[in-house]
């Protein structure tokens, strides 16, 4: 899936619905892929130890998969080395409720939380333009630094050989 931006940048993105895991546990792995690259955000997610890190590397692999395909589809000129984690949100998800067996016949309820996983990918801003412009413009003179460094001097100069003459 592929969203246009107001500067006509184009973000793929992936989703990854109902996984078992809570929001807050998944978006710690989240937090350490956003705004990497794209290549540096796979490696980081092979090499971490939480239970949710290959689903986010699958969702990752996905989007990446929708940058080629629509790129090639809809013609578009997109460089894969340069793609970034735009975004990457882990959303609640429905609970579900739960009951846990309590002393003396009783029972506990608690909820077992659902995350919906959203990454998106998008070009680096300003990788358009891969030529740097140099003005063409000379340098000005430097004179005007030389003539004030030469009258500073002398002006110190001046000011020590009167102190010398009345230490004398």
């Amino acid at each position: 899936m592929a969203v246009e931006t107001k500067a006509s940048q184009p973000e793929f993105r992936a989703e990854a619905r109902f996984q078992r895991v809570s929001p807050q546990k998944a978006r710690l792995v989240l937090n350490l892929v956003k705004g990497q690259g794209v290549q540096k955000a796979l490696e980081t997610l092979a090499f971490t130890k939480k239970r949710i890190a290959p689903v986010i590397h699958k969702v990752l692999t996905s989007a990446l998969d929708n940058a080629k395909y629509l790129s090639d589809e809809r013609g578009l000129d997109i460089d894969v080395d340069n793609l970034i984690v735009k975004t990457a949100v882990a959303n609640e998800g429905p609970r579900m409720k739960r009951i846990r067996p309590a002393p003396m016949g009783r029972a506990f309820r608690y909820q077992r939380r659902l995350t919906h996983i959203i990454v998106s990918v998008a070009e680096k801003p300003g990788s358009e333009d891969l030529v740097t412009k140099v003005d063409a413009t000379p340098a000005k003179p430097a004179k005007k630094a030389a003539k004030k460094a030469t009258g500073t001097t002398a002006k110190t100069a001046k000011k020590s050989s009167g102190k010398a003459k009345s230490a004398a």
